[in-house]
């Protein structure tokens, strides 16, 4: 398996973190060091310690290691906005030259790193500089989370051709059940099977947290 995934998603508010996090807890099963990071996240809460967004802790708790919280998350954004937007008002620069540096050190330390994007694929982080460029520019796999609802047959394919069109490889698809009432969920399921470009990993029962949902996932069908 790389030593670096790349979490995509199929829309805002998909589940990518639970995903995120029940990956990396079926990846701890196999490898001693796997770590979380959200290198931009938007919607930070002010705290005593500095700007926190939800879902980069939850990586980290994930992780189930010391790390400090700048290490998985370099860029924290007040403004639940577009991260372009929020940088904007803020007065932050994103870039990808500091980003890159703090995912080769956690690299450098840990069998695996599980990148968290923001957003759906191609999410401006900055004037020039899309979500995508993480993927792009890092060489990472991508897995994408498709969060089950209706319309995510749509999303599902047009995320997955504009990931193969920027060059990147589809690795995996997990299924994230958010709507627990889905109308025919098992044939929308047999389709994004039949449609999408690589294998599904699993699929997450609504409401299961990460550590109990990570049994749902077969890490072997990684291509």
């Amino acid at each position: 398996m790389s030593r670096g995934l790349f979490i995509a998603g199929t829309d805002t508010g998909i589940g990518k973190t639970h995903a995120a996090c029940t990956l990396i807890h079926a990846l701890r099963a196999h490898y001693p060091g796997v770590c979380g990071m959200k290198p931009v996240a938007s919607g930070c809460l002010q705290t005593p310690e500095g700007l926190r967004n939800e879902d980069a802790l939850a990586l980290q708790a994930a992780g189930g290691n010391a790390l400090p919280y700048e290490a998985i998350n370099p860029v924290a954004l007040r403004e639940p906005l577009s991260p372009h937007l929020a940088a904007r008002l803020e007065g932050v620069a994103i870039e990808l030259a500091p980003l890159r540096a703090a995912f080769e050190a956690l690299r450098a330390s840990h069998d695996a790193v599980v990148v968290e994007g923001v957003g759906g694929w191609m999410v401006p982080l900055a004037p020039g500089l899309l979500a995508s460029a993480i993927p792009q520019q890092w060489n990472l796999p991508v897995v994408l989370v498709v969060g089950l609802r209706l319309g995510c047959l749509n999303h599902a394919l047009l995320s997955a051709r504009a990931i193969e069109a920027d060059g990147c490889r589809l690795a995996g698809w997990i299924g994230n059940r958010i709507d627990p009432a889905m109308a025919a969920l098992e044939d929308n399921l047999a389709t994004l099977r039949e449609l999408l470009p690589a294998p599904c990993l699993g699929v997450l029962p609504h409401g299961l947290a990460p550590a109990q949902a990570a049994t749902r996932l077969q890490l072997a069908a990684l291509n």
